[in-house]
């Protein structure tokens, strides 16, 4: 076995599923001691008890950016007497970069743009209207940002039905995701999309305009609102919990891996 054949093939273009792909049952016991990176062939490998580790597709588990093989080394170093995937977030969407997204970047892109045209922030309620005011102060000023930083103007919808967004607007977009050159901050970036519903919110999220927290927050105003209404469900919560823990590292990744 080698060392990452307990970790989900990452072998398709979308690092969100990759990164949440269901676990085997039965966890490897550690094999290593010690983990740590090594500078070999120009990169930062991580590195078990001095040998290269590799993702699941064999490829060395290597990145550009040190400080982004640290916190690979970081999880690896804090497993227990066994290895568990889940607990490697960062790992994880590495894996998923490496062998799904940098082979694919301009399919990553695509995906990314079709988001921009259908994107959550444009669809909005007017009532009731606490949900309405709730969605306006969490969504507008992201909007804002994307008109002032990328010249973007989207269109406003009521309701769920979809409207076409003005072309111009969507090839802004796609020319903020075409200057990302990095495969892990392009993975993270996807992963931060699919799981907030929102192109929007990643970008202005990963250039700083909103934190992660604020950033979460935004994508589920829905949510938080109905919760309010009815109280907590606690599955959903808990769901909730497991996704922004995913979304949380996919924001370290994108901060680590220097975009």
């Amino acid at each position: 076995m080698s060392d990452n054949d307990w970790f989900p093939p990452a072998d398709e273009p979308d690092p969100v599923r990759a990164a949440q792909a269901g676990m085997k049952p039965t966890l490897p016991k550690r094999f290593y001691k010690d983990a740590g990176v090594e500078e070999r062939d120009g990169r930062h490998a991580l590195t078990l008890d001095g040998r290269s580790a590799r993702t699941p597709g064999r490829q060395p588990l290597a990145v550009a950016s040190r400080p982004l093989a640290e916190a690979m080394a970081a999880e690896w170093a804090g497993q227990g007497t066994e290895i568990d995937p889940s607990t490697m977030p960062i790992t994880r969407i590495v894996n998923s970069a490496l062998d799904g997204v940098a082979p694919r970047m301009t399919e990553v892109v695509d995906d990314l743009v079709r988001y921009a045209g259908s994107d959550l922030l444009y669809y909005r309620t007017s009532e009731p209207e606490r949900l309405a005011q709730a969605q306006n102060a969490a969504w507008d000023p992201i909007l804002d940002w994307v008109r002032d930083q990328h010249g973007a103007r989207f269109t406003l919808a009521e309701g769920v039905m979809h409207v076409t967004q003005p072309e111009q607007a969507v090839a802004a977009i796609r020319r903020a995701l075409e200057e990302v050159r990095s495969p892990e901050a392009l993975a993270a970036l996807h992963v931060m999309t699919s799981l907030s519903g929102s192109v929007l919110i990643a970008l202005a999220h990963a250039a700083g305009a909103l934190g992660a927290d604020e950033a979460w927050a935004a994508a589920h105003v829905d949510e938080l609102y109905q919760e309010s209404i009815w109280g907590e469900d606690y599955e959903a919560s808990e769901r909730r919990k497991r996704r922004q823990a995913d979304f949380l590292a996919a924001s370290t990744v994108y901060r680590l891996a220097g975009s």
